[in-house]
């Protein structure tokens, strides 16, 4: 009798399938697509992000950062002192965002005597570092924050346009998109903002 040669075979093997390790791929791609569409969600109802444009926040915001904007806090609550707004200066849709710091509520008197900030006649106890106010334009007078407006300021004083600004001056609530908190980009640079 001839010995049997190994080579071509026509009978297929049963390849065992690892059931657990498909299990375990299929939670984890479902739970990616859940996170994903659970952000995509939540942007699209609550925020969205835009681009910072010059150095008016600097050093807590730098020229060409992206960040993202809590459109519904401000749905529920109005905005308090030291919050991060974005506002469309005067209500011009065709204009970038602007992020400026909340200094005034309204009600307030604000006036910038010596380089510093008072609010209602006392010191404004900031919440970051920030120069002393090298040209307190219209704000050397005492400036009246009406009740439905803002006074806003950026946290580089000495080269922002702000609420000093007669072309910005106190800022309408209803100019108001919501509040900044979240940096995006760069990546070196993602947290939340305070």
């Amino acid at each position: 009798m001839g010995k049997r040669v190994s080579g071509l075979s026509f009978y297929h093997r049963k390849k065992k399938v690892n059931v657990g390790l498909i299990k375990e791929v299929a939670v984890w791609v479902a739970e990616i697509l859940l996170t994903i569409l659970g952000t995509v969600i939540l942007v699209s109802f609550f925020g969205f992000q835009v681009s910072v444009v010059g150095p008016s926040m600097s050093p807590t915001l730098e020229n060409g950062e992206k960040i993202l904007v809590n459109r519904f806090v401000y749905r529920l609550f109005e905005p308090k002192r030291n919050d991060l707004v974005v506002f469309s200066p005067n209500g011009n849709a065709r204009s970038h965002y602007y992020v400026r710091r909340v200094i005034g509520l309204p009600g307030d008197t604000i006036q910038i005597k010596d380089g510093e900030v008072y609010v209602n006649g006392e010191l404004f106890q900031e919440q970051v570092d920030v120069e002393t106010v090298g040209n307190a334009l219209a704000a050397e007078n005492e400036v009246v924050v009406d009740e439905d407006e803002y006074f806003v300021l950026g946290d580089n004083r000495n080269n922002s346009e702000d609420s000093r600004y007669v072309s910005i001056g106190n800022v309408k609530r209803d100019y108001i998109t919501g509040k900044a908190w979240m940096i995006v980009y760069p990546w070196n640079r993602i947290g939340l903002l305070k």
